[in-house]
């Protein structure tokens, strides 16, 4: 069944790989162009169409600077109310650090996703939220993600998220762990409510990590789920 899907990201971030983007220029002629999260959010929402679901959302980098919750809200509410699934695309240029978080549209915009808002008599459930780790400018995810080889796992940089991603990964109650032999704390299963996966790994497999990012919605009493910004 398709579902809709709501798509958050920074607009502008050109430290990803590069797609082959060409453009026309004033004279007419096609040039190449550096390469935006935008244009993963082309192919993106091609795949989507593909598997019959339906794209929600756009970002235009408005700043939120000196806006009221509510104008916030307002902006927000319609596109996300009716949605199912929020993929947050994880960018190594996603953040602007001298920026206020709640200036900034991502966090807003998954603090939403997880609300459960009233219409109408209706409740909204949370949405399920799937983090599509995209490669940066060399082609490399270890801004975000590293193989330990000591402990045969993956090491999430989580320090260099949006606070409010942060707290919903990593946050499931009763998790499985086991202790590495240098000590360290692996987790094991599905330990956090946002499931992240590669982009080349998501664009090769769609449906299975939408409908887990359903899954683990539907399981949402089981982990510590943060809906507020700081």
């Amino acid at each position: 069944m398709g579902r809709k899907v709501f798509v958050s990201y920074k607009y502008a971030d050109t430290l990803v790989q590069d797609l082959g983007v060409y453009e026309y220029n004033l004279l007419g002629n096609r040039v190449a162009v550096k390469t935006k999260v935008r244009d993963y959010v082309n192919n993106l929402s091609d795949i989507l169409d593909r598997e019959d679901h339906i794209y929600k959302g756009e970002n235009d980098g408005e700043s939120l600077a000196g806006f009221s919750d509510e104008h916030i809200a307002s902006k927000l509410r319609d596109k996300i109310y009716d949605s199912s699934i929020t993929i947050v695309l994880i960018s190594k240029g996603m953040k602007e650090i001298w920026m206020a978080e709640k200036d900034q549209w991502i966090p807003w915009e998954i603090s939403y996703s997880l609300r459960e808002p009233n219409r109408n008599g209706r409740k909204s459930l949370s949405n399920g939220i799937l983090a599509i780790v995209l490669p940066d400018e060399w082609g490399s995810y270890s801004y975000f993600l590293n193989n330990n080889t000591i402990c045969n796992c993956t090491n999430y940089d989580t320090l260099f998220l949006f606070q409010i991603l942060r707290d919903n990964m990593f946050n499931q109650k009763n998790p499985e762990t086991n202790i590495c032999t240098n000590g360290s704390i692996i987790y094991k299963g599905e330990f956090s409510y946002i499931k992240t996966v590669k982009w080349e790994d998501f664009k090769s497999m769609p449906n299975y990590y939408l409908n887990k990012a359903i899954e683990l919605r539907d399981k949402k009493d089981e982990y510590k789920i943060t809906k507020t910004i700081e």
